[in-house]
């Protein structure tokens, strides 16, 4: 079939390749229609590798997508052809412990879309698990369906920090994850949403979102983002924050920031060891909490977007032909303009 692949560090390309799936008693066959460049994506294709995941080998890329149902397998009785779905891209050994005690998305087994040596999806078809499979509401479009992935990473960092209503909420990071969380923030009633980043053009998108986000030029000045912080809190500090940049100098001022009895929830990958103040965390009792993915969380974000508790569609920014896709990955490492989330349409 035809597909997206990553040749090399630096080198992609549109081809005929030969991929082995066949269709079990519990799959569906999807017809593939929009899948998102995440940044993970644009990684492999800058630097062949994230951390010890590393392009040894050609690999397919894309893991944010939604399709149509071409055929399903004898077992699946929820599916027809036909049917408008999205598929969350990593499926677990239904075995292991990890499966077994609720945390599916921490099994080491996981076979993850477009992480080496695993094929993604920016391809013609694909075959999946029905259960990793989920039909779109007819108000929810497929460039929608394809925002889900990203969005359940936002539900996720809510889940953990377990946000009260009327908190102040800190969210480092303007990118694409960064607002994610900055939507599934505000369906828990914060009462304000700090958005903090480098990039003012990014930070515009964010002030667009709600009227009870208010943005944050970072400089590297973290005295004034602190005092900026107890200005808009009286001096307690934010409740929550949650770390969406992957930034290391993050860790430097991070604790001054906080509330006591505050959460940090850290959901960006530094690329190396972050400096915390332990005391500092200590002194304040600051939670920090970590998270990997998602589980159980595409039904939860698929129904916030067909409710419209949530708009998606403003952040996709650009979309280009499938025959354009090595063009859409240029223009995704090169381009100085405000970018958020670009589709490829098969």
């Amino acid at each position: 079939m035809r597909a997206l692949v990553l040749e090399e560090k630096g080198k992609i390309s549109i081809r005929d390749i030969e991929v082995d799936e066949k269709l079990g008693l519990d799959d569906v066959e999807i017809e593939v229609k929009n899948v998102g460049i995440c940044g993970s994506d644009v990684h492999y294709y800058t630097h062949g590798g994230i951390g010890p995941y590393i392009v040894n080998e050609p690999m397919i890329l894309g893991h944010e997508a939604s399709g149509l149902i071409t055929r399903v397998g004898k077992n699946v009785k929820n599916f027809k052809i036909g049917d408008r779905v999205c598929m969350e891209p990593g499926i677990p050994n239904l075995n292991s412990r990890a499966t077994r005690e609720g945390f599916y998305n921490l099994d080491p087994e996981v076979r993850f879309w477009a992480t080496p040596p695993i094929h993604g999806v920016a391809r013609e078809r694909v075959v999946h698990p029905a259960s990793f499979t989920f039909k779109l509401p007819d108000n929810v479009s497929l460039a929608e369906g394809a925002m889900v992935e990203p969005l359940a990473i936002g539900f996720q960092s809510i889940k953990k920090a377990a946000i009260f209503s009327g908190d102040f909420v800190v969210v480092i990071g303007a990118g694409t994850i960064g607002l994610m969380v900055v939507l599934a923030a505000l369906t828990q009633g914060c009462r304000n949403i700090m958005v903090v980043d480098v990039a003012k053009d990014k930070l515009e998108i964010a002030k667009k979102i709600d009227n009870r986000v208010i943005t944050f030029t970072y400089d590297n000045n973290s005295k004034e983002l602190i005092k900026k912080v107890n200005e808009l809190t009286l001096g307690k500090g934010a409740e929550v924050l949650f770390e969406a940049s992957g930034s290391q100098k993050v860790g430097e001022y991070i604790m001054d920031v906080m509330a006591p009895a505050g959460t940090i929830v850290y959901v960006g990958m530094p690329l190396s060891p972050v400096p915390l103040d332990i005391v500092k965390a200590q002194a304040k009792e600051i939670t920090i909490k970590t998270i990997f993915r998602y589980a159980n969380m595409y039904e939860r974000a698929i129904d916030s977007i067909a409710s419209g508790l949530i708009n998606v569609k403003d952040l996709i920014t650009k979309t280009f032909p499938f025959e354009r896709s090595v063009e859409a990955y240029e223009y995704a490492v090169k381009t100085k303009e405000p970018v958020i989330k670009i589709q490829i349409e098969l």
